[in-house]
């Protein structure tokens, strides 16, 4: 995401200016800082972080779980190529983030009703 736009001597990047800016307020951003504060908080208040690996979310289709390069037609659309299902790009990646972030974790285990009165 911070990568540099200098481009080389043939091929000269294009606003380099902007994205220098860019550049210096992401890596400002204090990332961790921010993951722990809101680990705290939400300790505090009885809920637990759920971190989700974003990879290949933007191009997994939400619908029927098909995973190809080309179902990303562009920075803004998504086409699923097995099911035809369109939508906007970041949509569909955030809807599977959520569905992978309220996944049931294997580690847990959801404790029976049966096992909690027989105890």
């Amino acid at each position: 995401m911070s990568a540099s736009a200098k481009g080389t001597a043939e091929e000269p990047g294009k606003n380099v200016a902007q994205k220098a800016g860019l550049n210096r307020s992401i890596l400002a951003a204090a990332w961790y800082r921010f993951e722990r504060l809101l680990s705290y908080k939400l300790a505090f208040l009885g809920c637990n972080l759920v971190k989700v690996d974003p990879r290949y979310t933007s191009v997994t289709c939400s619908e029927c779980g098909s995973r190809d390069k080309g179902n990303r037609e562009n920075q803004a659309k998504f086409l699923c190529l097995c099911c035809g299902h369109a939508d906007h790009a970041d949509v569909n990646a955030a809807v599977n983030i959520l569905a992978a972030g309220t996944r049931p974790s294997k580690a847990v285990k959801p404790v029976s009703r049966e096992r909690e009165s027989a105890a």
